[in-house]
């Protein structure tokens, strides 16, 4: 007998909870699962041997093309390099070059040549400036934004501007600054 009277206790749980035993597992299923797979796998090899037969194009091999814009390199097959050399007056450009690209093109009235010769350089200046010396790139963008934006404010509406006439607007006539200095006189008197 164990002490403190363990298998007492044991033996009273066993018989008042009816402890159920998991079903064997049988092979059946596991067979089943193996050839449900065997017959998956001979379908897939009897599709590549039917493709095998009707002569598909072979794939044609990948290889590296750089951009002439911003020397990032993808790898691409031949014909995708010709295609994109074609619609770039022979020049491969990735595709986010190919965007910026489109938006110079936008911006100028669409001469392409002019559009990429524009992208190339605002690239190659980048490469030159931006990548060693981060810092004073960002400086740089900073105040071409400054520049930009002082430019719109010259141009905004001034109330003190007579020659033309804002719409629909609150324009200050003067300043208020002596009346609250007039107002504030008065209090201490």
């Amino acid at each position: 007998m164990a002490p403190h009277g363990e298998s007492q206790v044991l033996n009273s749980y066993a018989r008042t909870n009816n402890i159920i035993k998991p079903p064997k597992l049988s092979n059946d299923n596991l067979k089943r699962t193996i050839s449900d797979i065997s017959f998956e796998l001979s379908k897939e090899a009897s599709i590549v041997a039917a493709a095998a037969a009707n002569n598909l194009p072979p794939i044609s091999e990948v290889e590296d093309a750089k951009c002439e814009c911003c020397g990032m390199s993808e790898e691409c097959t031949a014909e995708y390099i010709d295609r994109v050399r074609e619609k770039n007056l022979g020049k491969y450009i990735c595709g986010l070059c190919c965007e910026a690209v489109k938006l110079e093109l936008e911006k100028n009235g669409g001469n392409k040549e002019e559009a990429i010769n524009t992208h190339m350089h605002t690239c190659v200046k980048f490469n030159k400036f931006g990548r060693a010396f981060p810092v004073l790139s960002q400086a740089e963008a900073m105040r071409q934004m400054l520049k930009k934006s002082h430019s719109i404010r010259a141009k905004s509406i001034s109330p003190r501007d007579r020659s033309v006439a804002k719409k629909g607007g609150i324009a200050r006539s003067s300043s208020c600054i002596p009346f609250i200095t007039r107002e504030i006189s008065e209090l201490n008197i």
